[in-house]
């Protein structure tokens, strides 16, 4: 189990997270910070000119749920974790990856009222016998409550707010323990039977009047998706495209509705698994059926119609060359076989 303590700078992560895993038998207190650090004096320096703040690494979001993973399998947990998080993309990458290895999440966010944290920024001294350097710290953070203003929209509907304005470490550890035990602050983790495996997924394109398509928001993947999901085990790939649509958004379609568009493999990449990937035209949806869409709260943020042109912005590159190609598959009334979104004359290319 991981307990993720998030919050902007001077909330009180770090001390309440001392305390607490004096309150939690078998916890152990992981700072994701640490391994920022080590990137940074492992990366070249030309990797890192650029880079402002280690979250913004690739490398360091995959790094962060496979230390965790691992320190896991040496103590008995729950992890504590003292981290603020801000970017909803960046939690939405750490959190599935923990997701996908079965790992339970509880979410806390500590809120005290902006005039209290001013007050802690005020007489913070990260740096002991060196005031210029704890001034500099002090104004790095002040210049990121903005920031967590912003994102505090987000994290108040995907986390536990615990106001500790008027709390010691002590007493939020306290308060935080309680809300562990009742599983007050649990995400709803999607955990796949197979993590290692290629897969077969199918996907299902759906279109209103404009010719727009539909894409939704995945609570625990970065990026956006078409709607579906993997084929179960002796499930049609048909019928896969017909339950996901109907668990997704609640949108029930008849097989003779379904036209295959486009058959992609997909290469592995990294951790992300490879596998044939299927898109299906689902059709035209009126306004009518548009309104009556319901979306699983624990699994989808949201959804959109979007041009091709729009939907540049929120597919990752794979999955873009993945829909042009069935778009123009569409159109022309034909079936594309695709390698990395790519006819496979053209050779296949790899990254998503």
């Amino acid at each position: 189990m991981i307990v993720w303590v998030n919050g902007t700078f001077g909330a009180g992560k770090t001390s309440a997270c001392h305390e607490l895993v004096e309150l939690l038998p078998g916890s152990l207190l992981y700072d994701p910070e640490l391994t920022g650090q080590g990137l940074r004096r492992v990366l070249p320096p030309d990797r890192m000119a650029p880079v402002s703040d280690f979250q913004d690494l690739p490398s360091w979001r995959r790094l962060v749920p496979e230390v965790a993973a691992a320190l896991l399998s040496e103590v008995p947990g729950p992890l504590v974790v003292p981290m603020t998080l801000l970017r909803e993309d960046y939690r939405d990458e750490i959190f599935g990856a923990l997701a996908a290895r079965g790992l339970a999440v509880h979410h806390f966010v500590l809120d005290p009222a902006e005039t209290i944290l001013q007050e802690r920024i005020a007489a913070r001294e990260e740096c002991p016998g060196d005031p210029e350097s704890s001034a500099r710290v002090r104004a790095w953070c002040r210049e990121h409550l903005p920031q967590y203003r912003l994102a505090r929209r987000w994290l108040a509907r995907d986390a536990q707010l615990v106001d500790t304005g008027e709390l010691t470490p002590l007493q939020t550890a306290e308060r935080l323990a309680e809300l562990i035990k009742d599983g007050t602050a649990r995400c709803p983790i999607v955990q796949s039977a197979d993590t290692t495996g290629d897969t077969v997924a199918a996907a299902v394109l759906l279109f209103d009047g404009q010719g727009r398509v539909l894409l939704v928001d995945p609570v625990y993947k970065p990026a956006w998706e078409f709607p579906g999901g993997v084929v179960e085990r002796g499930e049609a790939p048909t019928d896969a495209a017909q339950r996901e649509v109907a668990e997704e958004l609640g949108l029930r379609l008849e097989t003779a509705s379904l036209r295959l568009l486009a058959v992609d493999w997909e290469p592995r990449t990294g951790p992300r698994r490879g596998g044939l990937r299927l898109v299906y035209d689902g059709g035209r949806l009126d306004a009518a059926a548009l309104a009556a869409l319901r979306l699983p709260p624990e699994e989808l943020r949201g959804w959109r119609l979007v041009t091709l042109g729009e939907a540049a912005a929120l597919l990752p590159p794979g999955r873009l060359r993945r829909l042009k190609a069935a778009l123009d598959a569409r159109e022309q009334g034909e079936l594309r076989y695709l390698e990395a979104g790519l006819p496979a004359a053209a050779g296949a290319v790899t990254g998503s």
